[in-house]
């Protein structure tokens, strides 16, 4: 076993924006043990997952692969049975790999962890990550190994507070008519606190990593998403935290604002181990600017999202393409071209006519200038002087679901429902649809995938 081999922990936080960290520029939220990493190791500004929410960006994180192409694009589903995880592709490089906490994807035929331990009790609104088979096993490794350790904070529910101020916390564009309500300010008080409880644990983290593994361990810091753009492609949503630690090769106190993405992880970590990453995977290796090397990793990120499988479920699906500085979105079901994605199923019509009409706001095309705009409120799809760039943004992001074999990727105005858990035609208190409509769809009207 070559002694180079490092340790890799990599604590994964839940539902968390990246804006809500003191390091991140958040000075009300207390976030101490994530900002202390910071100050031991490298800040990412740019980094990115392809969709914002909890099982697709986990499966991409584990797989290498962008949603559309691991199969989990909709949530509480599992990837393709013919992918392969980093368990896999880190064991044959001599690597155990764990996952300690929240788990969220699926099937086990290709999430086969070496070890998994379930979250624990605890004392909050949430479950606790299971820090005694943690430091038990820190303890006792003999062989070098990759530790995910998955947190289920902040995610809801949140403490429940009461009599919060709106000066003690931090507002952007997104949400800044919340300051005005004190139920909403409750509940981002609530969150705050939740944040709180997750700074606690990756503390007791850091501190079993530094008592038993103070040789060779690379330990990340990193959000599966952001809860405010959860279900979107804006960067509120699809933008992450992520910070490095590695002392001896990574440079303290540093900051990178090369794109990266979660894709990138397994080739990263399978270079470190001393492997080589295959071509097939989507995600390239960052394994030299985590050691200071600025230069670029992509030129283009990309994201997806649908309003299926959501408990508000909708036909609106989206699809992204982001530079260092602009971003073009196609929002696929858009009120502006729902008519040409009518077929001949009265029923199935009617499901894709209220999808647009829910999200009747939301234009085709969206494009940011992403320095000028970080927080994307000004549109620029029709301005004629951006026209040049939002073609080739366009076409490249129109080539990269073809490649993904997305199912919105074959002729214009189809657009399918997809099977999913939740059913477009079942009334609930999340989903109001007319009473004629109620279980008027069949099995053949869905799209079925892979599982």
């Amino acid at each position: 076993m070559a002694i180079s081999q490092p340790n890799i922990v990599f604590y994964l936080a839940d539902d968390q924006d990246v804006g809500d960290y003191g390091v991140y520029g958040n000075d009300l939220i207390h976030t101490p043990a994530v900002d202390a990493l910071a100050k031991q190791g490298v800040t990412f500004t740019n980094a990115f997952t392809g969709q914002a929410i909890c099982a697709p960006s986990r499966s991409q994180l584990y797989t290498g692969n962008y949603p559309l192409k691991n199969g989990a694009f909709l949530n509480h589903v599992p990837v393709k049975d013919s992918q392969i995880s980093i368990a896999q592709r880190m064991s044959k490089l001599g690597y155990e790999v764990i996952l300690a906490g929240k788990s969220h994807v699926k099937p086990e035929s290709v999430f086969d962890w070496d070890h998994e331990w379930e979250s624990v009790e605890g004392s909050g609104p949430r479950k606790n990550i299971p820090l005694e088979n943690i430091e038990s096993y820190f303890k006792s490794a003999k062989k070098p190994f990759v530790m995910f350790i998955a947190s289920m904070y902040p995610h809801t529910p949140y403490h429940k507070v009461t009599g919060a101020s709106a000066k003690d916390m931090k507002f952007y564009p997104h949400n800044e008519k919340n300051k005005n309500s004190q139920k909403a300010v409750d509940k981002l008080a609530g969150y705050y606190r939740n944040v709180e409880e997750d700074n606690k644990q990756l503390e007791n983290v850091i501190r079993l990593v530094d008592k038993y593994l103070k040789k060779n361990t690379l330990l990340i810091y990193s959000s599966d998403h952001g809860v405010s753009g959860k279900y979107t492609v804006y960067d509120r949503g699809l933008k992450v935290p992520f910070i490095a630690r590695w002392p001896g090769v990574i440079k303290a106190g540093s900051q990178s604002d090369v794109m990266i993405h979660y894709t990138d992880v397994v080739p990263t970590f399978i270079e470190l181990a001393g492997g080589k990453a295959p071509t097939e995977l989507d995600g390239k290796s960052f394994a030299a600017q985590l050691k200071g090397s600025t230069k670029p990793v992509h030129k283009y990120v990309y994201g997806v999202s649908t309003k299926q499988n959501t408990l508000a479920t909708k036909v609106f699906p989206s699809r992204m393409i982001r530079s260092k500085n602009y971003k073009y979105i196609r929002n696929l079901n858009s009120i502006e071209v729902v008519e040409q994605n009518l077929g001949n199923k009265p029923y199935v019509n009617e499901f894709i006519k209220m999808g647009a009409q829910h999200h009747a706001s939301v234009p085709y095309e969206e494009l940011y200038d992403l320095t000028a705009d970080p927080y994307e409120q000004n549109n620029l799809a029709a301005s004629p002087r951006y026209q040049k760039l939002k073609l080739e943004m366009a076409n490249d992001l129109l080539l990269w679901m073809k490649q993904q074999n997305d199912v919105l990727s074959g002729n214009p105005g189809i657009m399918p429902i997809l099977d999913a858990r939740y059913k477009l035609d079942k009334p609930s208190k999340y989903n109001k649809i007319p009473k004629e409509l109620e279980n008027t769809l069949k099995a053949e009207d869905y799209l079925y995938l892979h599982y």
